[in-house]
């Protein structure tokens, strides 16, 4: 047997990255998460931006 490639998934994962970001960034720097997403971040509902 030979294992599987996935050079496509390592490379598009910055895409769904930077549509998150544009989608759901706020006037004050922070992001809102997607609630279906929300699960895999321990609940957590903004990310808020290091100054």
């Amino acid at each position: 047997t030979r294992t599987v490639a996935t050079l496509n998934g390592t490379l598009a994962t910055t895409r769904w990255i930077v549509a998150l970001l544009e989608n759901h960034q706020q006037a004050d720097g922070s992001v809102r998460v997607p609630e279906g997403l929300r699960p895999y971040l321990g609940g957590l509902e903004v990310l808020e931006p290091v100054r």
